[in-house]
């Protein structure tokens, strides 16, 4: 059997622990490893590093890590680990990748990949120059209900594609009245990396960019809805950041899409992210898991008049599309295509350039909310 050894940073956190520790690398071990195209199998054997040497080894306890560390310089410097990957702050993640390239490590990450985009243009050229492999994560790809989406598209489902429609978000409990808040304090405070803007626009632009069409402009308000919150140690502090944007891009070929993003809305629709695309011939709608369909020899024809009670039940005016295959986790899915491309060289389209379009696209759209105007997106070189 084959051995990868991966350095897990950043793993302690929400998104880090649940679906790049536990159900990505862990399910990799706990199913055996990875079956290559030479049918050997890839032991996968993580190396879990942190600052604080107590939770490291508590997680490894819990989940019968065999290597934890305190010291990151250590790990970079073992030979006999390949990859780097970074879960910790948007602030640090820039100079933590430098880093590891220049320990010679292969390097994925979450996003942003920094939340300044020379930053994330230089970091991106210096992956190019060292011919490491390298990658960002892009899972609302890997969703079922956006595969769902891309094989409506593929098929000529839509004909052709007029305008997309994108809510995502949920409330967000401030703390004060006796329900704890499920986002952590730094995401409301901009000299943490904080913002919903920062963090949602590189979400969207590979979505908009991979599954509808290149982002060609676009135009944004933002908004701090709620300006004060209790943070993890119950004391209030001020929230200097946005925690919703209402964004609306020009795409390539004339597709416009309007996409709503907030931590201080109510959800009332199918899911907490929800996507509708609208063509010539027919429709649909997805969201994480699930997705719906309407072609145009099934759409009803309402008529306005506001002094009846509407007699359509639209909802049942949809076609749920079917599970014609397994999906797993969408986290370990585009971990095993990261691996396969470290191991194989197998074809991997998510590299840090992709990262650095989302980071121009979230300095764009605060731009335009600071400017109150609609900003061209321009093609980035690197």
């Amino acid at each position: 059997m084959a051995r990868l050894g991966i350095i897990l940073h950043g793993v302690t956190g929400r998104m880090g622990y649940n679906q790049h520790l536990v159900r990505s690398i862990l399910a990799f071990r706990d199913q055996g490893g990875i079956t290559l195209k030479s049918g050997e199998k890839l032991e996968i054997d993580p190396i879990i590093v942190g600052r604080n040497g107590a939770k490291m080894e508590e997680l490894a306890k819990k989940h019968n890590i065999k290597r934890w560390s305190t010291d990151l310089d250590a790990a970079l410097a073992n030979p006999d680990d390949t990859i780097f990957f970074d879960a910790g702050t948007t602030l640090m993640r820039a100079e933590l990748l430098s880093r590891a390239l220049d320990a010679g490590k292969h390097v994925y990450c979450e996003k942003p990949i920094s939340d300044n985009l020379q930053v994330a243009i230089d970091l991106a050229r210096k992956a190019r120059r060292s011919g490491l492999k390298h990658g960002v994560v892009q899972d609302k790809l890997f969703l079922p209900g956006l595969r769902k989406l891309a094989l409506l598209k593929d098929s000529g489902f839509f004909g052709k594609i007029l305008s997309v429609r994108g809510e995502f978000g949920y409330w967000v409990f401030e703390g004060d009245w006796g329900v704890p808040a499920q986002r952590p304090s730094w995401n409301y405070r901009k000299g943490d990396g904080g913002g919903i803007i920062l963090d949602m626009l590189c979400h969207w632009r590979y979505v908009l960019d991979n599954l509808f069409g290149e982002v060609k402009a676009v135009s944004c308000l933002g908004a701090t809805h709620i300006p004060r919150r209790i943070d993890e140690q119950g004391k209030p502090y001020d929230c200097d950041t946005d925690d919703a944007a209402y964004a609306t891009f020009e795409l390539e070929g004339g597709v416009i899409a309007q996409v709503n993003s907030s931590w201080a809305v109510r959800v009332r629709r199918d899911d907490l992210v929800t996507f509708q695309v609208d063509g010539t011939h027919g429709s649909a709608v997805a969201g994480l898991t699930k997705c719906w369909s309407q072609h145009r020899v099934n759409t009803p024809k309402p008529v306005w008049n506001p002094d009846q009670p509407q007699t359509i039940d639209f909802y049942k005016t949809w076609d749920e599309v079917p599970d014609t295959q397994a999906f797993d986790n969408g986290f370990k899915a585009q971990w095993e295509m990261f691996i396969r491309h470290v191991v194989e060289d197998a074809p991997w389209p998510y590299g840090l350039e992709a990262g650095a379009k989302g980071v121009q696209l979230a300095e764009l759209g605060l731009k335009s909310w600071a400017e109150r105007r609609w900003l061209d997106v321009p093609a980035l070189e690197f």
